[in-house]
């Protein structure tokens, strides 16, 4: 799990509770070790190394997510990063990504070959009402090697 907010806690939580090893990683290890510990079964990891296991969540702001997945390049390979990011301007009024792209071809190209990413983005009702060309961006999971 890269991040330390509300949305890495409660997957990690979730991911727990199903019996599922969790590594937390954040820039700041005592956030880091201190999420761990309420947790209760995780582990701190150090940013910048190599995560432990075979899939890694994205848990930090869209904005971040590019420079994150550069900071760990190769250690990425062969692992699969799901996206929960949200491209989302910050009035909520529309999507900072290109008309072509979504978020997660955007950090696809930031990932280094082998690794996989997921879309797994959260549905934003009020966004899709607003601008519908970008509904299927927003819908399903969408894979992209």
């Amino acid at each position: 799990m890269v991040g330390l907010g509300n949305m890495a806690s409660a997957l990690a939580a979730r991911a727990l509770a199903g019996g599922n090893a969790v590594e937390i990683i954040g820039r700041d290890p005592a956030k880091a070790k201190e999420l761990a510990a309420a947790l209760g079964g995780a582990t701190a990891g150090t940013a910048g190394t190599a995560p432990a296991g075979d899939i890694v969540i994205l848990a930090v702001p869209y904005a971040s997510a590019a420079a994150a997945v550069l900071e760990y390049g190769d250690a990425l390979h062969g692992k699969v990063i799901i996206d929960i990011t949200n491209p989302v301007s910050p009035d909520f009024e529309g999507l900072v990504t290109p008309d072509d792209s979504s978020g997660a071809q955007e950090i696809a190209k930031a990932a280094p070959a082998g690794a996989h990413v997921v879309n797994a983005g959260l549905l934003m009702p009020g966004l899709i009402a607003h601008s519908v060309k970008h509904a299927n961006f927003f819908l399903g999971v969408r894979i992209l090697s």
